[in-house]
């Protein structure tokens, strides 16, 4: 997906449920690691120990059941050309209690229930950021949902997107930037 389709996406979303754009003035994502608009440090990259970057949640809206988190970059593979969304995580049905997760977390550490989908490297758990040319945006998406989701089976981005319509509550957003370090000759 490219970020005109992207960003059309999250436009659609807001559109289709107005609560999207009222909802979140206290709910919260965040990371001690980086901050909103930031480089992601190279531990969390493929430069680095590729390990997930410590996340934490606060405030979700009233009546949320579940939250879904989605780490994608829209800018691949080329910031000046993009032509894909590359998805780097994919939790669903994690208890609006937890508060967040830990640098480096482990499945058998997600908080209980906590389900994943499959990433772009067809995968479950986290990616980090790897771009192949130029300075990426990484968008690290909490959405609150009214419900706990069925077990959807390891699901892609897109198919988790189309189960959780009709069931918003609010969205967090944590952005993260990263570039690769230019080789030395």
């Amino acid at each position: 997906m490219n970020s005109w389709a992207h960003s059309s996406l999250v436009a659609i979303l807001v559109m289709t449920f107005p609560a999207l754009a009222a909802a979140g003035g206290d709910f919260k994502l965040e990371s001690v690691a980086f901050d909103d608009n930031k480089q992601i440090p190279v531990l969390y990259t493929c430069e680095g120990k590729k390990i997930s970057p410590p996340l934490s949640f606060s405030d979700p809206p009233k009546g949320t059941k579940s939250l879904v988190l989605i780490i994608s970059d829209p800018d691949a593979p080329d910031p000046k050309k993009p032509k894909l969304t590359w998805v780097h995580w994919v939790l669903y049905n994690i208890p609006p209690t937890a508060k967040g997760l830990a640098q480096n977390i482990k499945t058998a550490d997600l908080p209980a229930g906590t389900l994943q989908g499959k990433n772009s490297w067809k995968k479950t758990g986290y990616g980090g950021p790897c771009p192949p040319i130029g300075r990426h945006r990484y968008f690290h998406r909490l959405f609150a949902l009214d419900r706990l989701l069925p077990d959807l089976h390891t699901p892609t981005r897109a198919v988790l997107l189309k189960a959780i319509e009709g069931h918003l509550l609010g969205k967090a957003e944590l952005v993260g930037t990263y570039q690769k370090k230019k080789k030395k000759k």
